[in-house]
């Protein structure tokens, strides 16, 4: 060991010297140069790649003593690439002495030197080819136009500057200086035998300090041949509550706060636009050698946990978590679902692939600890993912894990009176379509839903609150305008000089000041008073409804209720439940639910996605009419939100004596109310009104219709907070 170490410490000064020999040495101030290589080493430190430990010692003792020729000697063999700066900001760049080696599945820093002679003081930025987007389309990809296989396989890079402290995010405007770039390669050598190794891959590294700042002809570029080590392939081992192997939730996260695997490389089953993975017991995931922190987890009802996890340098390497659950709905009876998530569009990206696929999907929602996914085929992606609709559950599902593709009316046909899920279809095809979804569809959504119903379907509003909301001003207009009242017309323009005097002058009325208006009950005659003299009398209003009563309304106590007033008490009475304020009626939720309500067509009203206050308010109002309408929680995934499936969810009571989940049967318990709706955080494991269970009917007596409230109620409950809550 000692003759490997004389001979390691005496090629290192080899390397020094000769790169000194080749370095230019630039004229610099040595105590900001000084300054900088303290933070380089510093920073070379936190990222786990330190200098060898004689050599950071010798820089910071260069440093110490602000000799900058020094500094500059013992830093040239890490200088990856040279930077030069003209008086212009022209960048070139140059192919420094420092190691072209890579870490797969892992950032590693590169030291570049900066001779900075335009005293620029803008971000450095880098870029590749290589590093391109390999996502297009949805909402969140970065790529544009159509990326292929192809396209994919050769775009394994991702490369940033790295910004953090201590380093700075812009130059410093030094002669002088010295900047770290991170550099991931996704790819390494795969032996014959399909085992990683240690390979190479070539890319072009480009710079510049903004547009127009690249030298001609390609002198930013720096070609480059990569040895790339391999990464650790590491083996999970997901233990449930009960021993039994299951599905868990993972987040790998580094001491920068990075997070592995990277998201902009990830390829479904990972999801680029979220943090987290997820594996199945036994599978693996690909990590950078080091010290990570890793989180996991299974969803709502299990406790989350962390601890530090280190990767190895070499080989492979196993991790074991046991699962603990805090609360076990099915103990009870009730199975957890998420009836509105979807496998194309939104977040999920178009290409490579028009969204993704069933067991991507199925992995996210035993991931999540849900027993039922059903994944809804919609306008994105439409014609490629209804091949994959069955009338019963996936071929992919598990006795308690069920993925069900089904259908959301959106982005065609009658999506404007209203999303509607249909749940449980036999036929995807609605009659005239031609299995489209530009021909043959209904413009409402009355149809569509019978339709769903003939052939033993449920159906529902999506994301319900969309269009309920509240315009206190536009809400309080609507009320005045019943009664008359309009807005002035815009002022015409004066005409111009009137010769002979033809055109007559208009009167007008100062209704603002008649103190008997509004107190006989009649409708002003004069249809366009200025709105701030908009007034109404109680005896005016009558019955008709209002957000408050008019003493609520009524401030100042005048007997009359001003356009101010009626916008104030929209306000007020927007947040609270029940109210009586009249939404807009002008989104893609419940918007025609009181129809197909009272028709018997709708099951249910969804819930947990859009504001709880219109949600819960326009179902209470439904129920209140005499309509025992059903709620159901969802999360419309990737849409709405793309953390994760199942933040919003129903629990449906399937018995505690079940062998599967028989997704039909699942369906029918939301259906008939069976259920109670939740994040996951909180569980009304047992709620009965006399002895009956939520779904049955109550019939009561006569000594119970006289009472104010039911004989019997029984609930129990459990909750907690949510991580980080």
């Amino acid at each position: 060991m000692r003759c490997i170490s004389r001979f390691t410490i005496a090629f290192t000064l080899m390397t020094v010297l000769a790169g000194a020999a080749r370095a230019q040495f630039i004229e610099v101030e040595a105590q900001p140069l000084a300054d900088n290589a303290w933070r380089v080493v510093r920073a070379f430190d936190d990222l786990g790649y330190p200098f060898p430990a004689d050599h950071a010692k010798a820089i910071l003792k260069a440093a110490n003593a602000q000799d900058a020729r020094k500094v500059q000697e013992l830093l040239e063999p890490h200088v990856f690439v040279h930077l030069h700066l003209n008086p212009e900001a022209r960048v070139k760049a140059k192919r420094g002495d420092g190691p072209a080696v890579l870490q797969q599945s892992g950032y590693t820093p590169l030291l570049l030197k900066v001779h900075n002679e335009s005293t620029v003081t803008k971000p450095l930025r880098i870029a590749s080819p290589q590093a391109l987007p390999i996502h297009a389309g949805g909402n969140r990809a970065k790529g544009k136009g159509v990326i292929t296989e192809e396209d994919v396989l050769n775009r394994f890079l991702e490369v940033e500057m790295f910004t953090n402290v201590p380093m700075t995010e812009k130059l410093t405007g030094l002669k002088l200086e010295y900047a770290i770039a991170l550099i991931y390669s996704r790819d390494a050598g795969v032996d014959k035998k399909g085992m990683l190794t240690a390979g190479k891959r070539a890319a072009t590294l480009i710079f510049d300090v903004g547009q127009g700042t690249q030298d001609i002809g390609g002198r930013s570029e720096v070609p480059v041949l990569f040895d790339v080590k391999p990464a650790i392939p590491v083996l999970l081992i997901v233990n449930d509550f009960d021993g039994t192997p299951t599905t868990g939730r993972f987040l790998f996260k580094d001491k920068q706060d990075k997070v592995y695997p990277p998201k902009a490389k990830r390829i479904a089953p990972d999801f680029f636009f979220q943090d987290q993975i997820y594996r199945h017991s036994g599978t693996y995931v690909l990590l950078p050698p080091g010290e990570l922190t890793m989180t996991y987890s299974r969803g709502p009802e299990y406790r989350q946990a962390s601890r530090k996890v280190t990767i190895p340098e070499k080989g492979t390497h196993e991790i074991s978590v046991n699962l603990d659950r805090w609360v076990n709905p099915a103990r009870y009876g009730f199975y957890s679902g998420d009836h509105h998530i979807h496998a194309a569009g939104c977040s999920h990206y178009t290409n490579p692939t028009e969204g993704v696929f069933a067991p991507d999907m199925f992995l996210h929602v035993k991931g999540e600890g849900l027993n039922v996914g059903c994944n809804l085929t919609w306008g994105p992606c439409y014609d490629f993912q209804r091949q994959f609709f069955e009338p019963t559950a996936n071929k992919i599902s598990e006795p308690f894990t069920v993925l069900k593709y089904d259908i959301e009316v959106s982005g065609f046909g009658s999506q404007a009176l209203g999303h509607v899920c249909l749940l449980n279809l036999r036929d995807q095809t609605y009659p005239g379509s031609r299995g489209t979804m530009t021909q043959g569809w209904p413009s409402w959504t009355t149809p569509v839903m019978r339709w769903a119903k003939l052939q033993g379907a449920y159906t529902g509003y999506a994301h319900s609150a969309s269009g309920l909301g509240i315009n206190p001003k536009e809400a309080s207009k609507r009320i005045f305008e019943q009664f008359g009242f309009k807005e002035e017309e815009p002022k015409k323009e004066e005409p111009k000089a009137d010769g002979n005097k033809d055109v007559k002058e208009g009167k007008k009325t100062d209704i603002a000041k008649d103190e008997k208006f509004g107190k006989d009950g009649k409708k002003p005659d004069d249809k366009t008073i200025p709105i701030k003299a908009w007034k109404l009398s109680e005896r005016t209003v009558g019955d008709y409804l209002l957000p408050l009563s008019f003493e609520q309304i009524d401030e100042n106590n005048d007997n009359f209720l001003t356009l101010e007033e009626m916008v104030k008490a929209h306000a007020k009475a927007q947040n609270s439940l029940p109210n009586y304020a009249i939404p807009e009626m002008n989104g893609i939720g419940a918007q025609e639910i009181c129809v197909t309500t009272a028709q018997g067509i709708c099951d249910f009203i969804s819930a947990m996605d859009t504001n709880r206050v219109p949600e819960w308010n326009c179902w209470y109002h439904i129920m209140n009419c005499g309509y025992p309408l059903k709620v159901s929680g969802e999360t419309d995934f990737p849409c709405i939100t793309d953390s994760r499936v199942g933040q919003g969810r129903v629990y449906v009571q399937l018995g505690t004596k079940i062998d599967k989940i028989v997704f039909k049967d699942w369906a029918e318990g939301l259906a008939k109310g069976r259920s109670y709706v939740s994040d996951g955080y909180a569980h009304a494991l047992e709620f009965t009104v006399n002895d009956k269970p939520a779904g049955d009917k109550v019939r009561l007596n006569e000594e119970d219709k006289h009472r104010q409230g039911p004989r019997r109620l029984r609930v129990g409950n459990a909750a907690r907070h949510r991580p980080g809550g």
